[in-house]
């Protein structure tokens, strides 16, 4: 069984390619194959990379008191 991060179903874009570099442009990718492109463009070269995958942030939980923990 291959273990699928981060869900399922990824949309293929070029920000998660093996082949994408960032650029100052957050819009936009360096890709070794095609040159600079959207980020979220895709092409039959694309390799998904999980490891360049940002997760979501965790909503923060509730500020506790003291009074909440006592019987």
């Amino acid at each position: 069984m291959r273990l699928k991060l981060f869900g399922e179903r990824i949309e293929p874009a070029c920000h998660y390619c093996e082949y994408g570099l960032a650029t100052s442009d957050p819009h936009k990718i360096a890709c070794k194959k095609h040159g600079t492109v959207s980020a979220y463009n895709s092409c039959r070269n694309y390799r998904y990379a999980p490891l360049k995958r940002i997760p979501n942030r965790e909503a923060s939980l509730p500020e506790y008191s003291r009074q909440d923990f006592e019987l």
